[in-house]
């Protein structure tokens, strides 16, 4: 049987040939739902209400004979049409670009290298490096194995692991796609993938269970509701209201039609489906992958950020520093260049033979690269030796051993290392020695330093016992290893900190270490609880305790369950980060749960609703910052929709009312929505955030979106836009203008009102022209748009005759550029003395 070094001897597939295969063969994924074509998505926006409204009122001009009109209404068609595709386009190509990001990863061996890649690219004859946690992502023959165990109940339903061993021709050889790795490690060669596959020949795709609506959701979904209703009442009575007072029963259909289009809420839907699914895709290229859409509306109510120690504040960089035996200790660092005393030989070495040869744990590689170093041309590095046996890692008993064998005929030597503790437990050692080794780890610790015991012991061949712990092992000293904290992590927990987030570090490190980085990155480290702290106090008190304490140690995951629960209870939002198997309870309990991309398993990442891509804490803090402007961008989207309907709805109806000439004609309604659809989605999604939006409280996450005295702010703010327009409108006709001209001054200053809108909501504290320094390139193509439609509205004879507009003079225009300008200082004072919309 092949040995664990014989298998990653081998090379595995070149890249060019693993290319090659993939370009012939195709990815490794099972058959999903093709992506929307042009076409499909097409037939789907004209189904829309909108597009219904215009091509009746098209209908009704052709009945009137006036086809001109109805040709300007079906050119309209098209570019509402033009604008929702690009809209559906650009979040379809959001939500394709993040179902590429979150395809599984898979640890697999080419020319040599282990290298992570994404589990579509897994060809035929892959080598598949397989640890505890891993998702499987190809049916595949084991080479090597060591206590490996799957769950393999997706394809059987039998929920027992089975034990995996190589050599079988049967099913214990094998490994299938889907299933999960629950122990132990091995490497496989993969022999089928994609639709070839077990699970792809019984024809089920593994997706995640959908979700339901999010409060977000459900109160647009309302407010659309609520709107609709309303408009339909209100168009019913204007259309009858205008055909009775003015016997022109087509007219009042026209004007009940023009007035539903104005009222007609399509966009919210719209809107937050494009923010979201941008939004995620904005916060992906920050190095964090949302899994699910809803962790992107949450982000904003974190108010407590759970994080492991290694590799989230620290580098995951580990580099042993410090050896200690028989009461000496020995700097690494203080000593370089130097050669190392002998007294501490026999510690690296067994070191080394306690670790992984060729390793991916940065502790075991820390190891062997000390060992490569300060052991190189002596005669305590063991390149020919052959692993016997490896005793693994287990929950019960945190340390690690191997069996070598030198040559034949001669003792076999057994090396272990792990948690100090562990070994202690090996050695089988005395009360005075406990006591001494415990502050020495104590010591170690209080200087930031992570702490493995070594231990080794010779036996007789082949007498190998079932356990580890059976083993007679000599303590032979500590390696201690540090961590260096990542450059940016006290700079991200002091912005959260500056936002209303709590820092909650949980390790399962020493106390001292854990206090040690806690102080470097800047969180409170007065006191720190470990896991025999928790276990002492009951629900309650641990509730009053985590109000409190930002730094819990030698934790182990079913705690960091009960921590999350804690925190909940004291009325905490809490994101979790954790990486390993039995951290899944703990991410799923979160209110959001956070994964390791880099060093996390298929496990957590699957239980977790966002996925930390490099494992950097500032990446986390980002994600926030950048989940706090896509719902205050959606903030501002929804309060400009709803006060741009007020204002043309009022344009639309109020001339019904006083019995002035109709304003907004459909084709003025649809070039209307030609400013309003970019608007709302474009331009708002793309503002940057506010320059506070990091030094606000989290926003409650029971807060309706539309709460009353929002809603009434953007009404307000909508009547403005009305009262400047209709007062341009009384102005027009007590100067005894006729209604083409009447109506283009009125539809000149809706126009203009609705640009200052735009500027006015772009910011919840600054004025509207101090903040067009921010830069916001969709904004300056939609003013500029706007205006170049408007000045040829307003300039070209042929297009005043189809928009029925008279020839306003230089003064008019005046008058109405002034009048917008009143309007705008209107929309800034509601901003300064009223409640934003939405509760932040």
């Amino acid at each position: 049987m092949l040995t664990e070094q014989d298998v990653r001897r081998l090379a595995g597939l070149r890249e060019a040939d693993a290319a090659a295969r993939l370009e012939s063969e195709g990815p490794n994924e099972l058959a999903t739902a093709r992506p929307r074509t042009m076409l499909a998505i097409a037939l789907e926006v004209a189904r829309e209400p909108m597009i219904a409204l215009l091509v009746a009122c098209g209908a009704i001009y052709v009945v009137l004979g006036d086809l001109q009109e109805a040709a300007a209404l079906l050119v309209s068609v098209f570019g509402v049409v033009g604008i929702s595709l690009y809209q559906t386009q650009k979040s379809e190509r959001a939500l394709e670009a993040l179902r590429d990001l979150s395809s599984p990863r898979a640890l697999v061996i080419r020319d040599g290298q282990e290298r992570r890649i994404a589990g579509r690219e897994v060809v035929r004859d892959d080598l598949l490096v397989l640890a505890e946690g891993d998702r499987v992502a190809a049916d595949a023959t084991l080479l090597w194995a060591a206590n490996l165990r799957a769950d393999e109940s997706l394809l059987t339903g039998e929920s027992v692991p089975v034990t995996k061993a190589p050599g079988d021709d049967g099913a214990p050889g094998r490994v299938f796609a889907g299933t999960m790795i629950v122990a132990g490690h091995g490497i496989a060669r993969v022999h089928a993938i994609g639709g070839a596959t077990e699970l792809g020949q019984i024809g089920r795709a593994l997706e995640a269970p959908s979700d339901g609506s999010t409060r977000l959701e459900r109160d647009v979904r309302g407010f659309v509701r609520v709107a609709a209703v309303a408009g339909v009442v209100v168009c019913v009575l204007t259309g009858v209201g205008y055909g009775l007072s003015r016997s022109d029963w087509l007219g009042g259909l026209l004007a009940g039609l023009a007035l539903a289009m104005a009222m007609m809420p399509e966009e919210f839907p719209v809107v937050l489906t494009l923010f979201l699914a941008l939004g995620a895709w904005r916060i992906s290229r920050r190095n964090v992958l949302v899994r699910r859409m809803p962790a992107v509306e949450a982000l904003g109510s974190i108010t407590v950020l759970c994080v492991d120690k290694t590799g989230t504040l620290t580098q995951n960089r580990m580099a042993a520093t410090l050896l200690a035996a028989d009461g000496r200790r020995y700097d690494v660092p203080g000593h370089a260049g130097e050669a190392l005393p002998e007294d501490f030989h026999r510690l690296l070495e067994y070191a080394v033979l306690a670790s992984q040869q060729n390793p991916f744990d940065p502790m075991e590689r820390a190891i062997n690269d000390l060992g490569a170093a300060l052991l190189a041309g002596t005669e305590h590095l063991h390149r020919t030796w052959t692993l016997v046996r490896e005793y693994p890692l287990s929950p019960e008993l945190l340390a690690m051993s191997h069996v070598w064998r030198a040559t034949e005929g001669e003792r076999w030597v057994v090396a272990a290392k792990g948690a100090p503790e562990a070994v202690a437990d090996l050695c089988h050692l005395g009360a005075a020695e406990l006591r001494a080794l415990g502050d020495e780890v104590t010591a170690l610790a209080d200087r930031g330093l992570r702490v493995l015991g070594v231990a080794a012991v010779l036996v007789d061949a082949p007498e190998l016992p079932a356990s580890q712990h059976d083993f007679p092992f000599e303590l032979i000293g500590l390696v201690g290893l540090e961590d260096p904290v990542r450059p940016t992590a006290p700079a991200a927990v002091a912005e959260c900190a500056a936002a209303g987030i709590r820092t909650v570090m949980i390790t399962g490190d020493y106390a001292g270490t854990a206090r040690s980085i806690a102080a470097q990155v800047g969180l409170p480290c007065d006191t720190v609880l470990t896991g025999a702290d928790l276990d002492a106090l009951d629900d309650a008190e641990l509730a009053r305790r985590v109000a409190t304490v930002d730094v819990f140690a030698r934790v182990v995951p079913a705690q960091k369950l009960r921590l999350v629960r804690a925190l909940r209870a004291a009325g905490a939002v809490v994101a979790m980060t954790g990486d390993g198997v039995n951290d899944a309870p703990a991410l799923r309990a979160a209110d959001v749960g956070v994964a390791m991309g880099a060093r996390g398993t298929d496990v957590a990442r699957e239980a977790a609703d966002m996925v930390l891509v490099d494992d950097d804490f500032s990446s986390l803090a980002a994600a926030i910052r950048l989940g706090r402007r896509v719902y205050g961008n959606l903030r501002k989207a929804m309060t400009y929709i709803v006060a741009i309907h007020v204002a043309i709805a009022g344009t639309a109806l109020l001339p019904v009312l006083l019995g002035w000439p109709l304003v907004l004609l459909p084709l003025h309604i649809v070039l209307l929505e030609l400013i309003i659809d970019p608007a709302c989605s474009i331009v708002f999604e793309a503002e940057p955030e506010e320059p506070d939006v990091m030094r606000r409280p989290p926003r409650d996450p029971q807060a309706p979106l539309f709460r009353a005295r929002g809603v009434t702010r953007a009404i307000l703010q909508g009547v403005v836009a009305l009262a400047a327009t209709a007062g341009i409108l009384a102005f027009a006709l007590h100067q005894g203008y006729d209604d083409a001209h009447s109506r283009a001054l009125a539809f000149t200053t809706i126009v203009l009102a609705n640009l200052g809108l735009i500027l006015a909501v772009r910011s919840d504290s600054t004025s509207a022209l101090a903040f067009l320094r921010v830069r916001n390139p969709a904004l300056r193509w939609v003013l500029t748009g706007a205006l170049a439609m408007l000045a040829l509205g307003l300039a070209a004879p042929p297009v005043r005759a189809v928009l029925r507009f008279g020839a306003p003079s230089l003064g008019d225009l005046l008058v109405v550029g002034l009048t917008a300008a009143v309007a705008l200082v209107g929309f800034d004072v509601l901003k300064e003395r009223r409640r934003p919309m939405i509760a932040r």
